[in-house]
């Protein structure tokens, strides 16, 4: 077994166990599990920690513009057409810590999300979304002329 595969499913028992104990709450333990992905410094190390290396994939598409000329707010979304999509991660692959958003969807929900994102310098916006139980993803590159990571 992978040790990264066993960590992830010693820690899953761990936080099902506070929840029904009443210690945590199920939004505290998620939060908890994602925690890695947000610290982690490439984007390898973050696509790792969502789970794998997702597939590239015509059902999800990514919105950002080709010149942002603010990198502190750049406009994105995401949209998913694959059925039981559950999560959708924007990642930004030159950044310092390249997982920048998270976002997870209840059953019935349009798979369609929008946000700001800060890129310190021109770099890829990959978009990753769970459907299924499986990883897509999506790329689209930006150019930023003025860097929003303290540039």
């Amino acid at each position: 077994m992978n040790p990264s595969r066993r960590v992830a499913l010693k820690a899953s028992g761990a936080f099902a166990v506070l929840v029904s104990l009443g210690i945590a709450t199920p939004s505290q333990a998620q939060s908890a599990m994602n925690r890695a992905g947000f610290q982690a410094k490439t984007l390898s190390d973050a696509l790792r920690a969502l789970g794998s290396t997702p597939a590239t994939s015509d059902q999800v598409s990514v919105v950002s513009p080709d010149v942002a000329e603010n990198g502190a707010v750049v406009p994105v979304s995401a949209i998913s057409r694959l059925l039981n999509t559950t999560e959708i991660y924007f990642l930004v692959e030159k950044n310092p810590l390249p997982l920048a958003a998270a976002f997870f969807l209840p059953a019935g929900t349009a798979a369609d999300v929008q946000t700001r994102l800060k890129m310190s310098e021109s770099s890829n916006v990959v978009v990753v979304v769970r459907a299924g139980g499986r990883l897509f993803s999506a790329v689209k590159a930006t150019r930023v002329t003025l860097g929003g990571c303290g540039g």
